[in-house]
């Protein structure tokens, strides 16, 4: 069940479409918009309408779910197939940084390949597990925000980087629903909220969510991280991630490596928040991690204003960075806070140690 008055990603009641709440417009309107298609959610995808690892992956399962929902009239059962395993790839490549994209699109693709007897049986499945993933969301997010609780002294500076809350999540959020718990637990908590360039998630997306909240904030330029660190003003550092390597690294928004190296030098901890979903034992570093760039009008006409530098100026634009492990204090996640190797065969057991605890 959703804690907040506004949702990031849920499926209309009717299952014809994907409701998000289109980010871009945040913090001045709060809109929703209805997306009918595998390739209308694939573009809001991309267009950032929706982002946050876990609420893209949510996303891209009910992307699949409203698919299933259009196609029922095709007369052909392999057609059928054959256009959902084309709706998968399709939502699979819309952004290519954030695990848990490609994590919820196979486990829904799984479904594809076991036996049903009509189009509706199949399609009700998919609406099954898109479901059971968004749910899935909200507990795992609760649970990691009660355990990076512990973390949070009864007062603390907590230094914050791009948009890490319920608009991330279907509910809670990472990084931020930590926050969010500590609050609600009475601790005095003052978040410095990175605006976080060049889309300023932190500033448009963060400030709203605290607000929300009436969490304490203050909004700062991303460069002032090291001289807040340097006055001793932050006491800890809580982040996202996208996706993290089996060895540790971690892909996050850019500028996370920058605040990694700078809590190091001053000795801060610097935690990744993150669940389990969105951590890869099939890639061993981060080497491996591909790194999306994203279009230069980004930089060269920020929030689509007029020209800050020469249309001819080059820019380069990656919309993450690598921290590598050795600059993480901890992983938090739902079952404990974690240090690496994240293999294959430790991550499903941490996972059937979840999956025991939830059942009732």
């Amino acid at each position: 069940m959703v804690t907040n008055p506004y949702c990031s990603v849920q499926l209309a009641e009717d299952h014809k479409s994907v409701v998000l709440l289109d980010q871009r417009r945040l913090p001045n309107l709060k809109e929703y918009r209805n997306f009918y298609s595998a390739s209308e959610v694939a573009e809001a995808i991309r267009e950032m309408v929706v982002r946050g690892a876990p609420a893209i992956g949510v996303a891209a399962g009910f992307g699949i779910a409203v698919e299933a929902h259009r196609l029922l009239n095709l007369r052909d059962f392999e057609g059928y197939r054959k256009e959902l395993e084309m709706a998968c790839d399709l939502l699979e490549r819309s952004r290519p940084t954030a695990v848990n994209l490609s994590w919820v699109v196979q486990r829904i693709r799984k479904l594809l390949s076991q036996e049903y007897n009509s189009q509706e049986s199949l399609e009700r499945a998919i609406m099954k597990e898109a479901s059971l993933i968004s749910s899935e969301d909200v507990a795992v997010n609760y649970s990691i925000a009660k355990i990076g609780n512990q973390l949070i002294p009864h007062r603390a500076n907590i230094l914050h980087l791009c948009n890490t809350g319920a608009l991330a999540t279907v509910d809670w959020g990472t990084a931020l629903g930590v926050i969010r718990m500590g609050h609600i637990a009475g601790k005095e908590i003052h978040v410095w909220v990175c605006e976080t360039r060049p889309r300023l998630q932190g500033a448009k997306l963060t400030t709203w969510e605290l607000q929300q909240q009436n969490i304490p904030m203050t909004l700062i330029v991303d460069s002032a991280a090291g001289y807040l660190m340097q006055m001793k003003k932050v006491d800890l550092c809580l982040v996202g991630a996208d996706r993290v390597a089996s060895n540790g690294d971690t892909a996050n928004k850019i500028g996370t490596y920058t605040m990694a190296c700078l809590a190091r030098l001053h000795h801060i901890p610097f935690y990744i928040v993150t669940p389990l979903s969105s951590i890869d034992a099939n890639i061993i570093s981060g080497d491996e991690i591909q790194i999306e760039e994203r279009l230069s009008d980004e930089i060269l006409r920020p929030s689509g204003e007029s020209l800050v530098a020469s249309e001819t100026t080059s820019v380069y634009n990656p919309a993450f960075d690598i921290t590598p492990a050795c600059f993480i204090s901890g992983f938090v996640t739902e079952v404990g806070i974690l240090q690496p190797p994240f293999t294959l065969q430790v991550l499903a057991r941490l996972k059937k140690e979840y999956a025991s605890r939830t059942i009732t």
